[in-house]
């Protein structure tokens, strides 16, 4: 019986170590939701002053999370459709609320007419 328990607790041991080191719960990680009819090439982003680069991103399909020390519900962006370069510049982050961590999608569509890039944030 008390070799039951002590594999039993060796088991619990290993397995609940292991299991927290695999999810990064404490990390703020974001991703790009391209919701669009575009495919979004060189997509930047820059929540306060480092610039991350999420590469390409085909129409309606979702980036890869990474990892950002501060986010805010919305952020500079920028990206290339067919060479032509489309911009979101926030004016600045004043009376906004930095994201808690957890996983978050800037959901990017545009309006190629105006030339007006659109940012949704969702919560994943």
């Amino acid at each position: 019986m008390n070799k039951i328990f002590f594999l039993v607790l060796i088991n619990l041991t290993l397995f609940g170590c292991s299991s927290s080191k695999t999810e990064n719960s404490s990390d703020l990680q974001i991703r790009i939701s391209n919701v669009s009819e575009f495919n979004y090439d060189n997509i930047k982003v820059s929540t306060t002053g480092d610039m991350v680069d999420f590469g390409n991103l085909n129409s309606n399909s979702k980036s890869e999370y990474k990892v950002f020390d501060t986010a805010y519900r919305y952020a500079f962006i920028e990206f290339q459709i067919n060479g032509e370069t489309f911009t979101l510049q926030p004016i600045d982050y004043v009376g906004e609320t930095p994201l808690e961590n957890g996983k978050y999608a800037y959901e990017i569509n545009v309006n190629i007419d105006n030339q007006r890039v659109m940012l949704e944030l969702k919560n994943e």
